[in-house]
């Protein structure tokens, strides 16, 4: 199986993420279509009778650090209770009302009912990712007939579907399994891998195509993967948390970052570098705006959502 490397962010002042993770599940057990692109900002204030802090819920993949960061080591310590499952899992928390806020994959924004989005803060990629990538030894992918999807991912699973619906024109068979991609292409033609084993596995004789690139290939758009979402009943609660802050101090705080990560992902400080300073953006600009709709507009088009909303994004003012 690939290495997971979604936990070398050190939780100092929370329980690990297995306990937490029970204590929420076992304490919190249609519309038309929009075509047009509208998105709504709004700004919220903080509650002043705040009395339990508010659960969030982020995987800590290398790409998610300099989101939680501030968290977890820096200033905004003690504001928030924190786990880390994984992006699947994160929504799924959400929904249920586990949790006030997730770093979600950014396709269940469309599923889950009654959330908003954080403005100006994502996981994204105005180009290649390499954290998101289709494995094969197919030489034409037009030629694909199976492809297997990891499990844990939502977004790119879908991403990969639009790639092959929209611009290839073929559809291949789907499987859902086990992110192991030794068995994923024992019995299929290609796999998709994410997070960081995506850019740690031996390449050897296997063709490896980064899907932010492909998607910019065909779209001339970035891609947004993950975004903050937030319960809409928990508005007032989360408006002391100011994501975008705690954004910009992880984004101080590479150095710190990749002392962490270096250490388990087996690849050179300048590549880690590089990737979370040029191959990953964590700002959500218009032309990121537009790959996001186009993403959503598509996935209808598709039957891989069952409606468009248009993104509502807030601005909590934070304690500052």
């Amino acid at each position: 199986m690939g290495l997971n490397h979604r936990v070398l962010i050190k939780w100092r002042h929370y329980p690990p993420t297995s306990l937490l993770a029970g204590i929420l599940d076992a304490a919190l057990a249609s519309t038309r279509p929009v075509n047009k692109s509208i998105t709504a900002e709004i700004t919220i204030s903080p509650d002043s009778n705040q009395a339990q802090l508010p659960l969030l819920a982020a995987s800590s993949y290398l790409n998610s650090a300099p989101l939680i960061w501030s968290f977890v080591h820096g200033s905004r310590q003690g504001t928030v209770t924190l786990s880390d499952p994984v992006p699947a899992r994160c929504a799924e928390l959400l929904e249920e009302g586990a949790v006030a806020a997730a770093l979600i994959p950014v396709i269940e924004y469309q599923r889950i009912p009654d959330v908003s989005l954080i403005a100006d803060v994502c996981v994204g990629s105005k180009g290649k990712v390499r954290s998101v990538v289709l494995v094969t030894r197919v030489p034409d992918l037009r030629e694909v007939r199976s492809v297997a999807l990891d499990e844990s991912s939502r977004t790119s699973a879908a991403l990969i579907k639009i790639i092959f619906l929209e611009f290839l024109r073929v559809e291949p068979k789907w499987v859902t399994s086990a992110p192991d991609m030794q068995l994923m292409l024992k019995d299929n033609d290609a796999a998709l891998i994410i997070g960081d084993p995506a850019m740690t596995f031996a390449r050897d004789d296997l063709r490896v195509v980064d899907m932010a690139s492909l998607w910019r290939e065909y779209t001339g758009l970035g891609f947004v993967f993950a975004v903050w979402a937030v319960s809409n009943q928990d508005l007032s609660r989360l408006a002391g948390v100011d994501f975008a802050a705690a954004r910009d101090e992880g984004l101080e705080q590479i150095e710190e970052i990749l002392s962490h990560y270096e250490r388990e992902i087996p690849l050179p400080h300048n590549e880690l570098k590089d990737y979370l300073t040029n191959d990953i953006t964590f700002h959500i600009d218009q032309p990121m705006k537009q790959g996001m709709k186009l993403y959503f507009d598509l996935a209808y088009k598709h039957r891989l959502i069952e409606q468009i909303k248009p993104p509502r994004f807030i601005v909590p003012r934070g304690n500052g």
